[in-house]
């Protein structure tokens, strides 16, 4: 017998065994997982595993009803607490006699009469003289003012004599150096005069003269496909929709609740549980304090102060201040604007000098002007030639050769079987389901060629 799991029979990859986390354990009661370890050390005869001490998680439920007694409750007894007894406290009565204030203090230190302490500064002694002070100090007395004389100047008498003619203005460049007129320049430039032809323009390129026009060939015109649709039905089955097929099963239900109408007739309660339970309370009113009105005095009102009343006012002359008083200086005599530098120093008359301009050489027209150009005079036009286009006509190149229709894809390509997935149908053909590993997989035997004729005959019977 063959035995084939569910991943060995799948063709289109898309069929896998739920595969369990671990298969060292079992399921139910069957040996230990064969493994390199229990094939190296094989199991002692006399020895056992050991107990465990750890008890058994058993919740011993109790369904009757519960006491309200506690460890506190069952263990606590009570006693008989009696009342602190009070101290009872003599009232306060006060010593007869008179309190003594005196204390070691006075007892033992006794006032003694005491002298006033005699300064041990000597007295200050005044020497006043009737005589006045002479405010002449030594340095005044001793340094006398000389007479200073005035020191004749050492340097050299000016022989030049000042002119008394009026400056000119000139210098020894504007004296020696005489302008001169402008010397022409030859100019070595050639003459910008066009050079004339009187032989025509040929119009004639290589291009023109080689290129020799070929006839073209007419263009082959292919007569368009006619469309033909396909016999054949469309399948519009995927292979998902082919697979995967839905489980029959209940329509669900909705969880919304069912909708009520609500009728209008029966009238709107407008009592609510704040209506009834909060009643208003009976408020008196509150009371306004009226303010008394108010009324003026009669009496004239007495404005004088302690300051007015007690504090006289004396009178004091005014301090005279130390400082001179000012004395303005006035003269009858006129103002005098005369200096030294006016006197002196004169202003001259200033006059503007003339700009010096060298004559020019170019001597510029008085005629009218020409407006004639070097273009327009010395301009030949010329009849214009038009161009021959070297571009060949656009001949459509037509062929009488029919096109092959034949292509890669229709040559190279085999229509192939679209087969079906053994693993996708229940039952599975050729196979009979046995049992699940205990890695998860799901194992199927194959059957034979008269099994499988047996099972066809009992299905077409059915």
């Amino acid at each position: 017998m063959k035995r084939l799991c569910l991943c060995e029979i799948c063709e289109c990859g898309r069929h896998r065994c739920k595969h369990l986390p671990t298969a060292l354990f079992t399921k139910g009661n069957q040996g230990w997982a064969v493994s390199e370890y229990n094939e190296k050390y094989p199991t002692y005869k006399n020895c056992h595993p050991p107990k465990i001490l750890k008890p058994k998680p058993e919740i011993k439920c109790n369904y009757g009803p519960m006491e309200g007694t506690t460890t506190f409750r069952s263990h606590f007894i009570p006693y008989e607490v009696s009342p602190r007894p009070e101290i009872k406290r003599p009232k306060y009565q006060p010593s007869p006699g008179v309190i003594d204030f005196g204390s070691t203090y006075k007892q033992e230190f006794g006032p003694y009469q005491l002298q006033p302490v005699l300064p041990f500064r000597p007295k200050e002694r005044k020497r006043g003289t009737d005589v006045k002070a002479d405010t002449l100090p030594t340095y005044k007395d001793h340094f006398r003012q000389w007479a200073i004389t005035r020191q004749e100047p050492h340097t050299p008498k000016m022989s030049f004599p000042i002119p008394t003619a009026k400056y000119q203005n000139t210098t020894t460049y504007h004296d020696e150096f005489i302008p001169l007129g402008l010397v022409p320049c030859e100019s070595f430039k050639p003459s910008n005069i066009p050079k004339l032809s009187d032989v025509p323009f040929e119009g004639v390129t290589s291009n023109q003269l080689h290129y020799i026009p070929h006839p073209l060939n007419v263009h082959f015109v292919k007569a368009p496909h006619e469309f033909k649709p396909s016999d054949q039905p469309f399948q519009n089955f995927t292979s998902h929709r082919h697979d995967y097929q839905g489980l029959p099963g209940q329509m669900p239900k909705s969880c919304k609740p069912e909708h009520v109408a609500i009728s209008q007739d029966t009238p709107f309660q407008s009592s609510t549980e704040f209506r009834d339970r909060f009643l208003p309370w009976p408020v008196t009113p509150i009371q306004v304090h009226k303010t008394p009105e108010y009324k003026s005095p009669t009496e004239r009102m007495d404005l004088r102060t302690t300051t007015g009343t007690n504090f006289l006012k004396h009178q004091i002359q005014p301090f005279i201040p130390a400082r001179p008083p000012y004395r303005p200086v006035c003269s009858s005599h006129p103002f005098e604007g005369t200096t030294t530098t006016k006197e002196d120093f004169k202003a001259w008359k200033g006059e503007r000098q003339e700009t010096i301009r060298q004559p020019s050489a170019i001597q510029l027209p008085s005629g009218k002007m020409e407006d004639v150009s070097t273009f327009k005079s010395h301009y030949i036009q010329h009849q214009l030639q038009p161009t021959v286009s070297c571009k060949p006509l656009p001949a459509p190149q037509c062929s009488k050769v029919p096109m092959d229709e034949e292509t890669t894809y229709r040559t190279q390509f085999t229509p192939k079987k679209i087969s079906m997935c053994p693993a996708s149908m229940d039952p599975m053909p050729g196979f009979v389901f046995e049992k699940v590993d205990d890695r998860g997989h799901r194992l199927f035997r194959e059957l034979s060629s008269q099994e499988q004729k047996s099972t066809s005959a009992r299905n077409a019977g059915f």
